[in-house]
């Protein structure tokens, strides 16, 4: 019995990764074909592994969704990896370390917001031109018609992007695990969320 419940508890951050990787893989698949500006949502389900499990799992779930995502629809993601796997270690981390209640969501996504375009620029100047296919390319062909530098038009956009996308995607996982079921939060490795679970639980 004990064997039973030790193997389940093991497996669970797994198969909760894998739906957390789908997450990510089609909304962020969504936005792109879309083309909605302001907006990614592939760092969803990174973020919501990340607050579950900490860390290692937030940063493992987003390099393996950007990964996968070159693989089966836009190769250009692939480089873009290590900014999803930056958002999973930064959350996972601050999680860990403080209740993530949506004061704490708020604060993380605004953090989040200004760390993965510093990170994601670069890479979209020096590998892409600063064009990645993405709601974002307009604006910064504007931007850089307009006289600005490269890096100033292509930041601006991401930041701009992120500060909606990013605080959007926490607050929405500070909800959702808000009414998680005691179940699930039980198989968590998070203690700090039994905690919310506690003391932010609905009156009846």
């Amino acid at each position: 019995m004990y064997e039973v419940m030790y193997v389940q508890t093991n497996t669970f951050p797994l198969v909760f990764s894998g739906i957390c990787i789908a997450v990510n893989l089609v909304l962020g698949t969504i936005v792109q074909t879309l083309k909605i500006p302001l907006l990614f949502l592939d760092t969803l389900g990174t973020i919501l592994g990340a607050v579950m499990f900490g860390p290692f799992w937030g940063g493992a779930i987003g390099l393996i969704t950007n990964i996968i995502q070159g693989i089966l629809t836009n190769p250009k993601n692939i480089p873009f990896a290590v900014v999803n796997l930056a958002i999973g270690i930064i959350v996972g981390y601050i999680a860990r370390r403080y209740t993530f209640t949506w004061k704490t969501a708020l604060l993380t996504g605004l953090l989040v917001s200004v760390v993965a375009p510093l990170i994601g620029t670069p890479i979209a100047i020096w590998v892409y031109g600063g064009l990645t296919g993405g709601g974002t390319d307009l604006l910064f062909l504007w931007l850089l018609k307009s006289g600005q530098k490269i890096f100033t038009a292509a930041f601006i956009p991401r930041i701009t992007g992120n500060i909606v996308d990013k605080v959007a995607c926490a607050l929405l996982v500070a909800s959702l695990v808000r009414y998680f079921p005691a179940n699930i939060l039980g198989k968590a490795t998070n203690p700090l969320l039994r905690t919310a679970r506690t003391n932010h639980a609905p009156s009846k």
